[in-house]
């Protein structure tokens, strides 16, 4: 179920604050589970200052802008050594401009690589593709974007001590170390990337690693304990993570080994040592927002193609598109979470309220 354009979202976090009542939203609580109040969005230039605002695309529903806002998109490539992307792709860097976000994150698979047959000139054309459909109009639009390296991008799966798809990690560093595509990122650490690096955006430290297999290395993870030890991550108001595997199995068809992280609880608790507040995912095409122990985990969905079933539901899968605002002095965060072919908000009360260990982020 989903609910319709301009109605009204379930919350998914806590609130930003009790003076969005004030703007007309009414959010609904439990004891008031089918009541839904349609809303206008609020524009920017009428609102008083100081005021929160509602911003989204023209039609659509228009969540409270927060602090900081970020949209996460995932998966977006279709079948192998393709240079073209699904509507919905299209459809979602046309949009994006109009939620007005400080910052967009993909959580991996921006091509269709991992295939031993696929040519220099074939990879390097996924990337010319890419920067056309993605890389380019967010440019364009000066909203920076963070991302992690999928599986399909380059991906670290190592053989005889080498690494099994070497050229196009090759090819994938070459794009983003190009000075023309440039992400716009403030970067930290940048030795690794586009691998593994670290940048802070809006006093929010955000740390980026190589998950594109379900192994992190011990040199990896002396660097990222070292980056969230750092006096830079320590200061930041906020701590956010990004890998492309999730530490913990949610769809239908990932849920075998090599799918998720192999050391979930370690990393998960590393993590947790150092106040890092989210860890973002992609690779099982499926949206979950949830939370296991202290660490909240955005299991972003599929935008590309092969969007699956979450495990625990009979809901037909979906391809998505998160907007998350964020209330730093109260790191609270509200996911707004669209179906990208309806341009429908998700009800999240739909989805499972626990899949294994992993609780929904409204019930955590």
């Amino acid at each position: 179920m989903v609910y319709n354009r301009r109605q009204f979202l379930i919350l998914t976090g806590g609130l930003i604050g009790v003076s969005f009542a004030g703007i007309g939203h009414q959010f609904l609580g439990q004891s008031q589970p089918n009541k839904i109040q349609k809303i206008d969005p609020i524009s920017p230039t009428s609102s008083p200052i100081n005021q929160p605002i509602a911003v989204a695309p023209d039609g659509l529903y228009a969540p409270i802008k927060g602090e900081v806002r970020i949209i996460v998109i995932s998966d977006l490539n279709s079948q192998y050594g393709s240079t073209d992307y699904d509507p919905e792709v299209d459809k979602a860097i046309a949009l994006i401009p109009q939620w007005k976000p400080d910052l967009v994150l993909c959580g991996g698979d921006m091509v269709a690589g991992q295939k031993r047959s696929l040519s220099k000139q074939q990879i390097e054309a996924m990337w010319s593709a890419f920067d056309v459909h993605i890389a380019a109009p967010l440019r364009q639009a000066n909203i920076p974007f963070g991302f992690t390296i999928g599986n399909h991008d380059g991906s670290g799966s190592i053989s005889r001590g080498k690494y099994t798809f070497e050229q196009e990690r090759n090819l994938a560093s070459a794009y983003w170390n190009n000075p023309n595509h440039n992400p716009g990122l403030n970067f930290i650490d940048k030795a690794n990337f586009p691998f593994y690096y670290s940048f802070k955006q809006q006093d929010i430290f955000y740390l980026v690693w190589d998950a594109s297999t379900h192994i992190i290395d011990q040199q990896q993870l002396t660097w990222v304990e070292n980056s969230l030890n750092s006096s830079q991550a320590k200061q930041a108001k906020l701590r956010l993570a990004i890998g492309h595997l999730p530490l913990y199995p949610v769809a239908v068809g990932r849920d075998s080994g090599g799918n998720y992280m192999a050391d979930g609880e370690k990393l998960q608790n590393l993590l947790e040592q150092y106040d890092v507040h989210t860890y973002i995912s992609g690779h099982h095409h499926a949206y979950y927002p949830g939370k296991k122990g202290q660490l909240e985990l955005l299991h972003s969905g599929a935008l590309g193609g092969g969007p699956r079933q979450l495990l625990n539901s009979n809901l037909s899968a979906q391809k998505t598109l998160t907007v998350v605002d964020l209330s730093l002095p109260s790191e609270e965060t509200i996911y707004t979470t669209y179906n990208m072919k309806t341009l429908d908000v998700i009800d999240i009360q739909t989805l499972p309220k626990a899949i294994g260990q992993i609780i929904r982020k409204d019930l955590s």
